[in-house]
């Protein structure tokens, strides 16, 4: 797979793993918190992954995964919040098979896409990820 689509896949799933946690508090998400720190060049843009990370924000909201209040020139959103669709898809259970020695309970919460992007990137698995957007992404589109 291409580098700026797993680099996509990793912002998205920041961002909406970020925005989950504080759900339903609206608040600001910034590039930097999601995509690490930028160096500006000489005459003070941001650079590439900067501004493809932003880009990931923006299309979120365009595509009806959040919503945000305006942005902060081109440092992230403010006031965003997830949508009802992206909640609702990132709440409902996946196709994997959860252990059955843990608590019903358990084998529910971690059967979330939430908690599936929130142990994906903690184990920092770029093809979990990838593959968790995309089916993010695809459950979206039936």
């Amino acid at each position: 797979m291409h580098l700026h689509i797993d680099d996509f896949s990793q912002d998205v799933a920041r961002i909406l793993l970020q925005l989950y946690m504080n759900f339903p508090r609206p608040q600001a998400v910034y590039v930097e918190d999601i995509s690490g720190p930028d160096q500006l060049d000489e005459a003070g843009l941001h650079g590439k992954r900067h501004m493809a990370c932003l880009g990931a924000m923006l299309w979120l909201a365009e595509e009806g995964y959040l919503r945000y209040q305006s942005t902060l020139y081109q440092e992230g959103i403010e006031q965003a919040v997830l949508s009802n669709r992206a909640f609702t898809l990132l709440t409902a259970t996946s196709d994997t098979d959860p252990d059955p020695a843990l608590p019903v309970s358990v084998q529910l919460e971690r059967a979330t896409l939430a908690e599936q992007f929130r142990t994906a990137l903690a184990a920092r698995d770029s093809t979990r990820i990838s593959a968790l957007v995309r089916h993010f992404l695809a459950r979206a589109g039936a």
